[in-house]
Formats: structure tokens, sequence, C-alpha cells
């Protein structure tokens, strides 16, 4: 990248950075958990910029061998494929983070489901393609949705389905989580300055840039109007995530269907576009889009946990994009 200006445009959000005021840049990419991880250091030392480069990046492959669901041999396929027929023990890590989820469920009055897995198998959005099932199809699948149907025993560190056909789905916290522990990597390594991404819709701004203290500056593009800001953020040690319908859908019957569900009713959520969350933790601000994008922002207004922000864009050709007050 030139040491100039350079505009990174990636899913929701547009970031700019400057090299001209930094000692030191590095900036890296790569594959895992099918997304495109990506981190931009600043700092005095360039050789220690490239170690915690690449030791974040070990973080998300090593999260990825944990939380996969594509990966038969991870700990999170062995929990879909066991824990129906007996009680799965699991590491501490996976355990807090399940715990968490099923919190996350209660929380969003099961707008957030971590069970969503046969909904989503089921509309063929694990295939990234997308199909209009049948009402039969979505019902049956329904049977096996239900963060209820989860128990999790604190003192055998064990997960048991109470019910045949739950399968967990790590798609609505996998890069968030994957993105903060990245983040505590670099910090451990005495980064102070570094953007970490993944994919561009869940992104975390450790301190600020050489050229604003304000922050890691992000642009939220409209989705109406993808050449569009829609809004602008500084990200200071803190996260910002969006969900759209626009990344994952299909038409069918004259109508769009995006990858974004309601658990509770098994089809998906209509009458917005994209939500994105402030939060201090990315594992959150992934976490929570989900529930404010299916209830609406007359809900989200009421529930939006103390120190978050959240900016909604409704559905439509004329839709509307403002923040949540």
């Amino acid at each position: 990248m030139r040491r100039a200006l350079a505009i990174v445009v990636i899913a929701g959000f547009w970031w700019t950075v400057s090299a001209r005021s930094s000692p030191h840049r590095v900036e890296r990419s790569d594959e895992a958990m099918g997304s495109t991880f990506s981190v931009i250091l600043h700092g005095p030392v360039e050789s220690a910029l490239d170690s915690a480069a690449d030791a974040a990046l070990n973080e998300a492959h090593r999260l990825d061998a944990l939380l996969s669901n594509y990966r038969p041999a991870s700990e999170w396929s062995t929990v879909n494929r066991e824990a129906g027929g007996r009680p799965v023990r699991v590491s501490d890590e996976l355990f807090v983070l399940l715990d968490r989820c099923l919190e996350y469920s209660r929380r969003s009055e099961g707008a957030f489901d971590i069970t969503v897995g046969p909904l989503m198998r089921t509309w063929g959005f694990y295939k990234d393609e997308g199909s209009l099932p049948q009402p039969s199809e979505v019902s049956a699948a329904l049977g096996r949705v239900g963060y209820r149907h989860v128990r999790l025993d604190p003192a055998a560190r064990t997960v048991r389905f109470l019910r045949q056909g739950i399968e967990l789905d790590p798609g609505g916290i996998g890069k968030g989580y994957a993105v903060d522990r990245m983040v505590e990597i670099l910090k451990r390594r005495g980064i102070q300055a570094a953007l970490v991404s993944a994919s561009g819709s869940s992104i975390y701004g450790l301190g600020a840039p050489p050229e604003d203290a304000r922050g890691w500056p992000i642009t939220i593009r409209s989705p109406h109007h993808p050449n569009r800001s829609a809004a602008q953020v500084f990200l200071k040690n803190m996260s910002l995530s969006t969900s759209g319908g626009y990344e994952k859908f299909f038409w069918a019957n004259g109508r769009t269907y995006s990858h974004i569900l309601d658990p509770r009713t098994g089809y998906a959520a209509q009458g917005v576009a994209s939500v994105s969350v402030l939060a201090p933790h990315t594992v959150d601000s992934e976490a929570w889009t989900k529930p404010f994008f299916v209830n609406g922002r007359a809900w989200t207004r009421a529930k939006t946990p103390r120190g978050y922000r959240v900016f909604f864009c409704t559905d439509g050709t004329e839709g509307t994009c403002s923040w949540v007050e």
C-alpha cells in the first residue's frame, strides 16, 4: 500500500488509513473460519509488528479448528455430533463461550439462538446459495431449534442436548469472538494501535492510528446505495459489527429472502436492511446485530445494553438510516 492514503472497502464498512506519521506500519490478512481476517498495526519496531501480526492470525486459525462446524474434528462439531446422545465434556474456553451464547438467547427473547443450525441448513445458507423450502420443511426444522434444549453442567463442564437433531451454529458469534482474541494477543505483545477485521463485518479498533487521536475512522456504507456513506464512527478501544440482508440472499416468487432468520418463526426477518452495533467487545457487537435486526427499532430502543450504540437502515429502495436514540 502506498505511504499516503489508502481506502479499504469490505462488506458494510470503509476505513481510511494514513501511514505518513507512523514509524512503521504492517498490514496482513489470511483466510480462516470462512472469512478474511485482516490486521493493520502501527508501532516503533517493525520486527515486533511482524511477529504480532503473525501471532494474531495464528489465533484465528486456532479458533477455526475449535469452532468450525465444517471441520469434523473440531470441538464444536463433536458437540453437534454427540451431545444429543450423551453429555459431552468440553474445554473451559468453549464452555464459557456457549454459556455466553445462551445468555444472548435469553436476553434477546430468542431472536438470537445458537441452535439455529437446522434452519440455516433447511434454507440452504450453509452452501451460500439459499433456496425456498416448503412450509413443512420449515416446521420440521423448527422442531430441532431452541436454546432451551441445550443444558450446560458447570461442575462437569459438559454440554447435553435435550432433543435429537439440535445443531449449534457459530455463525453469529465466531468471527467476533476471534477478533477479540486476536486483539488480546496483540495487547500482550505490547501493540497499542491496531485495526483488526473479520471480513469487514466485525471490526475492533485498538488505540488510535498515529494521525488521528479520535480513533480509527470507519465509514458505514449505505445498503441502499453501496457507494455512499451512511455514517462515520471512530473506533478507539471499541468494536463495530454490521449485519445486512444484502450479505446473503436470494430471490423467490418476487421477493427477497435474506440469511438473517428469526429462529422463532423459521423465516427471514423483514423490514430492516442493515444494523450496525458499537460495543466494547466484538463478540457482543456481532451477536447483538441479529436480535436488533430481527426484533426491530422499537425493541432495540428499549433493550440496547448500556454503553452500546445502534445504527439502523430500514428496508426498501427509499430506506433511511439513523442512530437509535
